[in-house]
């Protein structure tokens, strides 16, 4: 690799033309720490070396580069070719040459007719000796070399080549193929054109683009330096394909829902508010498909689903993006036993669409996907961790209080116990409980079962169990992949719900503005999860007043699947262009 010469070098290099010459060669190379050369062996010889500076990119190097290659733009043009292609026709990819050729032997070439193929895609590597030149051409389904040599190719195309063609340009080529001796499938070149001239270098090929924020920032650099990360997206839109298929092979159907809504419900979370000039009117980004979704089986529908984005104006963390995709799907005339099997089916048929197999491995830890997958209630579940049984507190919250502290004291594990203070009832204790003490082990697919009617609000009441609800939630490496109800129809009940929801929500809020009076600042303002109004989608309540059928729904977070079967850390992994700070 040409070591970076000084800026005062650079800029004088930028006063050159590119004029074909066999006594002048170029080397390219992806790094961003090094800059193209043209003329005769740089300053100090012609032997290749690393730069030592490092893999950043300062702006003056990137700026000098980019001038480099505007000039050589205006060399193409002044020679009358375009660097900016309308069109390249082709008759094969990368990966169909490799399969139809795999039996061609070592040094062998085919010249028939009908092996002259043409091919397109972005020059990601070249060597150049004396009259040869390789470079190496990626596209959308793989790589294969391109094999130069001046003998073969038209006029002056070797020169050109050699001075006017850098990794990063996007070419299309014409030419016969051939297997090198080292056992390379090539495209003997016969002509090329440049279809995109790159202005800008790629990353180091040594190092890849390793910087997080940069990588997350600019992914379609990312995807070029790092070929495991187009895969992932690959992989994503595979398993969307497999949930379709899953739930219309079913029965359901797929329907649209409302992104603008003037009520914010089906979660409780903090809304996208938007004004609609027209209208005069706020109007929220959708925090949940499920209200809409329930009107259509008042409507008639009894199998309906929607893949959609969702919006909630919350924290960023390596689970939680503020716009992400999920599948909510709703089933008139079933309860949630069904739901189960249908979060089953989705996660296994797409396990074994993009793995091939039932056992994956995430991060280190195995996950065994096979079914049936374990079932049980969230009572059950914090009686085995901790030894408290909650059934036994009816509605006494503050003996619950009592022995949740000791277990915890107990237990020694370094948790919130203001989070504890602050539950207003056992079922919200329960579930706090679950939360920091069982969630976290839960590795292998669980369904939790019956949770309390407090926090359910949308779940029918369980028809044995005072207290909970028909609703589970689906565990996957101490995540939550899915959460689904047997659905409540009851408009009153569902009315009341709803009510109490609001009314503590807005007792949340004024606690929370009160321990902040006289304070000069609010600093985390943007951290308060508090500050917005929860309404009453009356439209929705309407709805269930004309009478929708029995019926079990379920969401599952199409992130977070990806995120399993690609074995990905981060949400931001598996989410092509992230929601990020702005860049200082």
């Amino acid at each position: 690799m040409e070591a970076l010469q000084p800026l005062k070098q650079l800029i004088h290099f930028t006063s050159l033309r590119f004029r074909p010459s066999s006594s002048f060669f170029i080397v390219r190379c992806c790094s961003s720490t090094t800059t193209e050369v043209t003329g005769r062996a740089a300053a100090g010889g012609g032997r290749n070396r690393r730069s030592s500076s490092g893999t950043s990119t300062s702006t003056s190097d990137k700026e000098a580069i980019r001038a480099i290659r505007i000039k050589k733009v205006e060399e193409l043009r002044s020679n009358g070719l375009e660097p900016y292609a309308y069109k390249w026709d082709r008759t094969h990819s990368a990966s169909q040459l490799q399969e139809i050729y795999k039996n061609l032997g070592n040094g062998e070439e085919s010249k028939s007719e009908n092996d002259y193929v043409s091919i397109s895609g972005r020059i990601v590597a070249r060597r150049a000796f004396g009259k040869l030149a390789f470079l190496t051409l990626r596209d959308d389904s793989g790589m294969i070399q391109l094999y130069c040599e001046k003998e073969r190719l038209l006029g002056d195309q070797f020169d050109q080549l050699k001075t006017l063609v850098d990794i990063g340009d996007i070419l299309g080529a014409n030419g016969s193929i051939k297997r090198t001796e080292k056992g390379e499938l090539s495209v003997c070149v016969n002509s090329f054109s440049i279809l995109t001239k790159s202005l800008l270098p790629l990353p180091d090929k040594y190092h890849g683009l390793t910087d997080i924020d940069k990588r997350y920032r600019q992914r379609y650099v990312d995807m070029i330096a790092n070929p495991e990360v187009a895969d992932t997206f690959r992989k994503r839109a595979k398993i969307v394909s497999e949930i379709r298929q899953s739930v219309e092979s079913f029965g359901f159907l797929e329907v649209e829902t409302p992104v603008l809504q003037g009520a914010a419900g089906g979660a409780e979370a903090r809304p996208f508010i938007t004004f609609h000039n027209s209208l005069g009117r706020d109007l929220y980004l959708r925090i949940a498909t499920e209200l809409h979704l329930k009107r259509m089986l008042v409507g008639g529908f009894e199998k309906v689903y929607e893949i959609g984005r969702i919006f909630r104006n919350e924290g960023i963390s390596t689970r939680h993006n503020p716009e992400f995709t999920t599948i909510e799907m709703y089933e008139a005339y079933s309860d949630y036993e069904s739901m189960m099997n249908m979060a089953e089916e989705i996660v296994t048929r797409c396990a074994l669409a993009v793995n091939g197999k039932l056992k994956i491995d995430y991060q280190g830890v195995e996950i065994c996907l096979e079914r049936p997958w374990r079932r049980e209630t969230m009572h059950n579940l914090v009686k085995e961790a901790t030894g408290i049984d909650f059934k036994n507190f009816g509605d006494d919250l503050k003996a619950a209080k009592e022995h949740t502290r000791k277990a915890i004291d107990i237990l020694g594990d370094d948790l919130d116990k203001s989070s504890i203070e602050a539950c207003s009832s056992v079922g919200h204790l329960l579930n706090e409980v679950f939360e920091m003490v069982v969630e976290p082990k839960l590795l292998q697919p669980t369904f939790v079962l019956d949770y309390p009617i407090e926090i359910s609000p949308l779940a029918k009441p369980h028809r044995r169990h005072s207290g909970l609800t028909e609703r589970f939630e689906l565990f996957i490496c101490g995540r939550e992949m899915a959460n689904a109800f047997s659905e409540l129809t009851d408009p009153l009940d569902q009315r009341r719900r709803l009510e109490e929801q609001v009314r503590q929500h807005n007792e949340k809020k004024a606690a929370s503005g009160l321990n902040k009076a006289g304070a000069k600042e609010q600093e985390n303002k943007d951290d308060d999860d508090d500050s917005y109004e929860v309404t009453l989608d009356e439209d929705f309540l309407t709805a269930l007043e004309y009478g929708m059928p029995p019926a079990s729904g379920m969401g599952l977070g199409i992130d977070r699947l990806v995120m399993l079967l690609t074995d990905s850390p981060s949400i931001r992994d598996v989410i092509a262009f992230p929601v990020l700070k702005i860049q200082q």
